[in-house]
């Protein structure tokens, strides 16, 4: 008897040995998950908040006859190398839209160059040592400034690095998010609704519920394909189009949307439906006045979820040539757009420098409409659970 007492004894001590030791390395790898998560942040952080101010260097103006034709003409010799070439093909079109300039002088805030506003910055640049000691002069002298950069939000892409903007991007997700929207939310959740709560339980039904399954964990590129090969080659949709894109995000975004919103109708007690049968409801009146009702806080989250998710999505929409150049705003659902994850892969392949800064600033700004969009419907879903 005390021969098993022990051995008892020395199982339960492995035992413990052993949940102690799965509790250190669960616990280590929660923090070297956490690690991993702040190191990408601050290295986000560190090489996108830049992206968000752009240099300026005040100068005086001379508007000569000259300068009307080149607008080299009316900016100091050592600045311009340093100007921007968005700054030099608008002063001639300033000075022939308003003849008035002409014989007059004005100082006024130029927009630098991407490499002097690196340089400036302090990251790699390929200034010259005359370039560096012009910018160093009108340091000192308070002529160099940093500024809001008003740029990157309002305007479009740009082969000129620091005239690059992502307005362009984010109206096209905008716009393909509403198609997406429109498509997948109605059509997921009445899917949803007939399957869980009027379909019949039998083989072909028990085959959509495995195939919707199945469409949930296929690869995104895989629905680029299927929306390159049905919408565009075979329904003529117009290609790189937000409604091209909208569509084949609502494929891929409609197996998320039914699989949550019946997990959210399964949710939903029994008694409610048995409560409403009682008084002479028919099946559509028991869902539609007591089971949406109640369902809707998992539905709205799922739903958001998943275009969310959608929103980050680059491969399928690659596919479907949302990553081309748009440097103006999209005024139609069958124009020509891009995306702002599309913009980004973009960016990560220019060789200037200030694109990777600009690269980093895109991912800060999905980031953040990512993060607000999953904190939008968790408060969304206490709204609703305090409602009903």
């Amino acid at each position: 008897m005390s021969h098993t007492f022990d051995e008892i004894s020395q199982q339960l001590k492995r035992r413990h040995r052993k949940s102690a030791r799965l509790k250190w390395i669960s616990m280590g790898s929660l923090g070297l998950a956490g690690l991993f998560l702040v190191l990408f942040f601050a290295d986000m952080l560190s090489k996108g908040l830049p992206a968000f101010q752009q240099a300026y260097v005040l100068t005086e103006l001379n508007y000569t006859e000259e300068a009307s034709t080149d607008a080299r003409q009316a900016i100091a010799e050592d600045l311009v190398p340093l100007v921007s070439r968005t700054e030099l093909r608008t002063i001639p079109l300033q000075m022939r839209n308003d003849p008035s300039m002409l014989g007059t002088t004005e100082e006024r805030w130029l927009l630098i160059n991407s490499e002097a506003d690196q340089y400036i910055k302090g990251h790699r640049h390929r200034l010259n040592e005359e370039e560096q000691a012009a910018i160093d002069e009108r340091l000192e002298s308070g002529q160099v400034s940093l500024r809001f950069n008003t740029t990157f939000f309002g305007s479009g892409d740009s082969k000129i690095a620091e005239n690059a903007g992502i307005l362009s991007a984010v109206v096209g997700t905008v716009m393909t998010m509403i198609v997406t929207l429109l498509i997948s939310f109605p059509i997921g959740v009445m899917t949803a609704v007939y399957l869980e709560e009027f379909a019949p339980d039998n083989r072909f039904t028990q085959a959509i519920e495995i195939n919707i399954n199945n469409l949930a964990a296929i690869p995104s590129i895989l629905f680029g394909l299927l929306g390159l090969a049905i919408f565009i080659n075979f329904f003529g949709v117009p290609r790189s189009s937000p409604l091209a894109g909208g569509m084949t995000l609502a494929l891929m975004t409609l197996p998320v949307i039914i699989i949550s919103t019946r997990t959210a109708l399964r949710s939903v007690p029994d008694s409610i439906r048995h409560a409403a049968f009682g008084v002479g409801c028919s099946r559509w009146q028991v869902v539609r006045d007591h089971v949406l009702p109640l369902a809707m806080p998992g539905i709205m989250t799922g739903s958001i979820i998943g275009l969310a998710q959608a929103m980050g999505e680059t491969a399928p929409l690659i596919i479907v040539g949302m990553v081309a150049f748009i440097p103006d705003v999209g005024a139609s659902f069958t124009e020509a757009a891009t995306v702002m994850p599309a913009q980004i892969f973009t960016w990560s392949g220019e060789p200037e420098q200030a694109f990777v800064e600009k690269t980093a600033g895109g991912i800060l700004v999905l980031l953040t409409i990512l993060i607000s969009l999953n904190a939008f419907a968790v408060v969304l879903r206490k709204k609703f659970e305090r409602r009903w």
